[in-house]
């Protein structure tokens, strides 16, 4: 009977430091990745801008079989496309919210699957000699059970990676 008490009193005592870490975590996050691309924002640019483009580079079109949808502008501020596909991929919608030509295109990502997210979307280019700095970030509103997954994982590292996975695809299409 002692034994099985202690047992109740670890795993509690163990539970409780994990919701007082996730509790401790920021509410809010911005995860960004940057790459240098040897060629001039306004080459790089049509490629961000037009949301038919970034399946030729998005590290998110894994899904041969995902259900895709243009709507809204054809390409720039209004343009839309939302996604329905399988686990892997999730589904959501993606909407550009401004644009400074050959400089930042904004967006607002809502995901509905596998979970729901709300989050900006930016991406800058800064001329740099003859190529271009390229930034990709994301932040947003980090509740509570986002707290509490990313103390088990590295969200950081698992959307970062991805965000580096693209940025090599447009690096390779811009600088061809």
């Amino acid at each position: 009977m002692l034994t099985a008490s202690i047992i109740i009193v670890v795993i509690a005592l163990a539970v409780g430091i994990v919701l007082a870490i996730a509790a401790s975590k920021p509410d809010s996050f911005r995860i960004q990745r940057a790459t240098n691309i040897k060629s001039p924002p306004e080459k790089i640019f049509p490629h961000l801008e037009d949301l038919h483009a970034h399946s030729a580079w998005s590290p998110f079109e894994k899904d041969p079989n995902m259900k895709r949808t243009h709507s809204g502008a054809p390409k720039g501020k209004g343009a839309v496309y939302e996604w329905d596909g399988n686990r892997q991929v999730g589904s959501g919608r993606i909407a550009i919210t401004d644009t400074v030509p050959n400089s930042k295109v904004m967006l607002k990502l809502d995901m509905f699957r596998p979970f729901t997210a709300h989050n900006v979307v930016e991406f800058s280019l800064v001329p740099n000699g003859s190529g271009t700095n390229v930034s990709w970030a994301m932040q947003g509103q980090q509740p509570f059970m986002a707290k509490l997954v990313s103390t088990f994982i590295n969200c950081d590292k698992m959307v970062g990676t991805q965000f580096e996975e693209g940025l090599a695809k447009l690096k390779a299409i811009a600088e061809r």
